[in-house]
């Protein structure tokens, strides 16, 4: 018996834009919220973020490609959520040597909701 999985597309009446933070690209429309690991400024709950690297927009009708960013097109989003991933344990070990070391890490995020693409 043969299993099909339904893929959906997120469909909005305001479209969706690309941007560039923290060294990755996310494809966000109003009302996703994103995660983002590494954000330069300092940030709280509540607190409203924007963000000017914009790659591309789409509004449904038209499709608008930057070369290499799309000018006067600002994402603006509210800080939902500042914290810290689950620890990550790194051993570095070495047999027959008396070498072991062990390190934990945990990377800072915060999580944006996207309010407006204009």
């Amino acid at each position: 018996m043969a299993t099909t999985k339904k893929t959906t597309k997120k469909a909005s009446a305001a479209g969706f834009a690309v941007i560039k933070t923290g060294g990755k690209q996310y494809r966000v429309a109003v009302g996703d919220t994103i995660t983002i690991e590494k954000f330069k400024e300092e940030s709280k709950k509540g607190d409203a973020v924007s963000f000017d690297q914009v790659l591309l927009t789409d509004d449904g009708a038209t499709t608008v490609i930057g070369t290499p960013l799309v000018s006067g097109v600002v994402v603006s989003g509210e800080v939902v959520v500042v914290g810290r991933a689950p620890k990550v344990t790194v051993i570095k070990y070495k047999q027959k040597s008396r070498y072991m070391k062990k390190n934990g890490h945990r990377q800072p995020y915060i999580k944006v909701k996207i309010n407006a693409i204009a």
